[in-house]
């Protein structure tokens, strides 16, 4: 039988790789918030302009009567890239690991949702790089 402990045991994970997985799953946490205030602008400000050039499948006479709807959408993707922007403000790792994780799930949940509903490519837009960024961080 194969001895998982004694193969273990010959892996050396150094502090150099350590730090050069923090560093890649920070920049992806920081493209997510940015990504997300992007959202946060399209849905609370450009929503009646740019959605009809992003949504063509959309009738365009809903543009402007789910306005509201889609600036709430938008408020809630700020709140998102407020959380994952907060995690570069906390010096405990534990807790900044706790955290961007709590909000990466939330993003992926919502990107895979939001697949599930409105557009398969919303998957790979919002979900795949949150899920990319949970795997980084738990590795």
């Amino acid at each position: 039988m194969y001895d998982i402990l004694k193969y273990s045991s010959t892996i050396k994970i150094t502090n150099s790789f350590i730090l050069i997985m923090r560093v890649v799953s920070d920049v992806l946490i920081g493209f997510i918030a940015l990504l997300h205030l992007y959202f946060l602008y399209f849905e609370m400000f450009a929503w009646t302009t740019k959605g009809r050039k992003i949504f063509k499948n959309f009738p365009p006479e809903l543009f402007e009567p789910t306005r509201p709807m889609a600036a709430n959408q938008g408020l809630y993707n700020g709140f998102l890239a407020a959380g994952l922007i907060w995690t570069f403000l906390i010096d405990n790792p534990v807790w900044k690991t706790n955290i961007s994780l709590f909000f990466l799930i939330c993003v992926s949940i919502a990107g895979i949702y939001g697949a599930l509903t409105v557009e398969k490519k919303i998957f790979f837009i919002q979900a795949l790089p949150a899920i990319l960024a949970i795997l980084l961080l738990i590795s």
